[in-house]
């Protein structure tokens, strides 16, 4: 499907339920070098998102970020995070008056994507009676912290979007004919986020007090690009104050790409359990929140 972004036209991946109404609607936005195919991955059975999802009663919108699918010839260099965040907006905004999203919808990301869920999410404004399902319920994200593990030459940058080993691990972790299925997702990385990525830190600073809503992060066990030491998710919590809940969880077996390995079922369940948390903790809130 396609969505109105502004103008721009954006690529997307649909999941819905068959014969009944939506619980919510989970927005999936890729890493950095994939595509919205991230989280359709068909390696195996259990890998999709969109097929789990739409099972368990949720919609699922996986969008090709600005700058990948449909849109990649248009910004060839792609957009940084704030022109993302406006355009992201604007797609959701069309979405929700063409599909029921029931209670709200939830920013589910990966690395290079959580960037863009957690820009959107502190630029956020409270939604009008007539678009109450276009209400941000939480952000659950994987493959992204607030600092840096690689050093800075390892960082993306013209000749690639960063060493293959940090981005897969070890290939134990993925269900065979993963990278040749692959092909499909990968994409190139534009230019325009290759160069923000050494000042996410100093902008995960600025972004993080103004998150107001439920927050997870998931580590995978052989994560590499991000320190997720004790220390650093001891500050990381920290500058997220404003947020009503931070959940930071581990996910075992898994590498940096979660959602195309063996461990992909298990974090995309652990996800909905969180959306379903952050439903249940909408209703029993006291009235004038």
């Amino acid at each position: 499907m396609t969505l109105d972004a502004g103008g721009l036209t954006l690529s997307a991946l649909l999941a819905e339920p068959v014969d009944r109404a939506p619980r919510a609607a989970v927005v999936a936005l890729h890493g950095g070098g994939m595509s919205a195919g991230y989280f359709d991955a068909r390696a195996h059975p259990d890998q999709s998102l969109l097929g789990l999802g739409a099972r368990l009663d949720y919609t699922v919108l996986a969008v090709d970020r600005p700058g990948y699918g449909d849109s990649a010839g248009v910004l060839p260099e792609g957009l940084g995070l704030d022109e993302q965040s406006a355009r992201l907006n604007a797609a959701l905004d069309d979405f929700t008056r063409r599909h029921d999203t029931g209670a709200g919808l939830v920013l589910l990301a990966h690395s290079y994507g959580g960037k863009l869920a957690l820009t959107a999410a502190a630029h956020d404004r409270e939604p009008g009676p007539e678009q109450q399902g276009r209400r941000l319920l939480g952000l659950d994200v994987s493959g992204l912290g607030h600092r840096y593990a690689a050093p800075p030459e390892e960082l993306p940058d013209d000749r690639g979007h960063g060493h293959w080993t940090r981005n897969w691990g070890k290939l134990r972790l993925y269900p065979p004919g993963t990278f040749r299925e692959s092909d499909n997702l990968v994409a190139p990385m534009p230019v325009r986020e290759r160069a923000e990525a050494p000042h996410w830190p100093d902008r995960f600073a600025a972004l993080a007090a103004r998150i107001r809503v439920p927050v997870r992060l998931t580590f995978a066990e052989h994560e590499t690009w991000w320190r997720h030491d004790d220390t650093a998710l001891s500050d990381l919590r920290n500058r997220l104050a404003a947020a009503p809940r931070v959940v930071v969880d581990r996910m075992p077996g898994a590498g940096h790409n979660i959602s195309l390995g063996w461990a992909a079922r298990s974090y995309h369940l652990r996800a909905l359990g969180f959306l379903e948390e952050c439903l249940a903790l909408r209703e029993c809130a006291p009235t004038g929140r």
